[in-house]
């Protein structure tokens, strides 16, 4: 499948990917005016479609987050893959019905197919029936292999409410189970994968990782904060705080350019965590970068962002401009470039950077997950974790204890200070949702589930293993009562 396998790149901002030099390969490049991190897909032979990636270059794509583009990118090429290499179409502008229910039968219910979830699934349907719909809409394909049915009102007068909607999506797509871990399980998984220790909580003698202090400490801001890794990711120094000496929380501000759905807000952080970022800045990332100097990494080279100023300047393999900016209004793409004067010389912007002194990127935090997950694997340890799994049990744990004390509080309280003190403050779940970031309570409410379940395992723990038959203590106490005194 490797020979027909579609590839994904992402063009910079000399809209050329940086793992390859497609002039050299390719004959039509792709066009300079798309935004940096735009996706598009090479064919096998490494060939450029114009008709195909016009599509992530039109404007129902541009205003996605990059993040979404680059997932309907991949799932898409997957399409194209299979259309290749299993069904023997090698033009995708001739796919038909017949070849998208062959992959759904591969992707879902294939016994060595990846049967992949509901949820996985619909969300695969998703693009490549998008995808379709604009190659249809705008002349270049005559069909959507991807089948359809009508939804809204079948009434012949009000004909407007109907539209096509993809027939192959599957029930049970949303999920109200996630992975969570408990405080424990999450310094045991901590302690082991991430650190390095045994399965005793003692220090290992195979272990190097000399980035252990600072993905520990990136593990901790996620567990302690909610944040998405994507937002974590694109932190830059000035956005955290590092006071060492005040107790409590910290607070520090996201802005909308970095937050998933423009949800700006307040981001919390513990001392302990703060502490620790301090401990990192001061060392781990100092060293990285002045070894990154002395390599002289940090050059004025095309694609530079030097911020100084309160103004930024851009510089490309066409000369050098300079604009006004905001860090806050950078995206994330923007601030993995940023380079920041000081007086020892240029440095990234970026709070998270890498053994060379370069910004880590998304990919590379999911492969610590891997490897911790890995490692505790080899160790004995039965725990998974995944950054979104640091995200739900911020929720679940932070919800648990707010809504312990809001129930505390009210108790304090008469009805009618009960219902002004809601008014005012809100209550638990609504507490969460803003740290999450989500724009709906709707999407918070899945962690009442995972209260219930912690409400059921204590009611289940009061339930004794010895549960006799009462029928059978009936007739053991009548037996009894009829034995004759000796």
């Amino acid at each position: 499948m490797t020979k027909s396998r579609w590839r994904l790149y992402r063009t910079t901002h000399d809209a050329i990917p940086s793992r390859m030099n497609l002039s050299s390969l390719v004959d039509q490049p792709p066009p300079r005016d798309v935004p940096p991190g735009t996706p598009f897909l090479l064919g096998p032979d490494f060939d450029y479609d114009v008709d195909l990636n016009r599509f992530f270059a039109s404007s129902s794509m541009l205003l996605m987050s990059v993040n979404t583009q680059v997932g309907y990118a991949r799932d898409i090429g997957q399409f194209l893959t299979f259309l290749s290499s299993a069904r023997g179409q090698h033009d995708w502008k001739k796919a038909l019905e017949t070849d998208f229910i062959a992959y759904y039968f591969w992707r879902c219910r294939d016994e060595s197919g990846p049967r992949v979830s509901a949820s996985t699934w619909n969300r695969e349907v998703a693009a490549i029936n998008k995808f379709y719909r604009w190659q249809l809409a705008v002349g270049i394909v005559d069909g959507n292999p991807v089948p359809q049915r009508v939804v809204g009102s079948t009434s012949a007068v009000d004909r407007r409410t109907q539209r096509d909607v993809p027939a192959a999506v599957m029930h049970g797509g949303r999920r109200t189970r996630m992975r969570w871990l408990p405080s424990d399980s999450y310094r045991r998984w901590r302690d082991v994968g991430i650190r390095g220790f045994d399965p005793n909580g003692m220090p290992s003698t195979d272990f190097r990782g000399r980035w252990a202090s600072r993905n520990a400490t990136f593990c901790d801001l996620m567990v302690r904060t909610g944040l998405r890794l994507s937002e974590q990711a694109a932190l830059l120094v000035s956005d955290v705080p590092r006071d060492p000496t005040k107790s409590g929380y910290q607070r520090f501000w996201l802005p909308a350019a970095v937050s998933k759905n423009g949800a700006a807000r307040w981001v919390y952080v513990p001392s302990s965590v703060a502490r620790d970022l301090d401990g990192y800045l001061r060392f781990d990332r100092s060293e990285a970068v002045a070894e990154a100097r002395d390599a002289r990494r940090y050059e004025r080279t095309p694609g530079a962002m030097v911020f100084a100023g309160g103004k930024v300047t851009v510089y490309q393999s066409s000369g050098a401009t300079t604009r006004p900016a905001k860090l806050d209004a950078m995206d994330r793409a923007e601030r993995r470039r940023i380079l920041i004067e000081t007086p020892e010389g240029l440095e990234p912007a970026a709070l998270w950077l890498s053994e060379r002194g370069l910004p880590v990127a998304v990919p590379t935090w999911k492969s610590m997950f891997r490897a911790a997950n890995a490692r505790c694997e080899r160790q004995g340890v039965s725990l998974h974790c995944s950054a979104h799994t640091l995200r739900h049990s911020f929720a679940v744990l932070t919800l648990e204890q707010l809504q312990r004390g809001h129930i505390s509080k009210l108790s304090e309280f008469n009805p009618q200070q009960r219902q002004h003190y809601v008014q005012i403050f809100g209550d638990p779940l609504d507490w969460v949702r803003r740290c999450l970031g989500h724009r709906s309570v709707e999407t918070t409410q899945i962690y009442l589930h995972a209260l219930a379940e912690l409400e059921m395992e204590t009611r289940m723990a009061l339930i004794s293993d010895a549960w006799d038959d009462p029928r059978l203590s009936a007739v053991g106490t009548v037996q009894s009562e009829m034995v004759p005194a000796s």
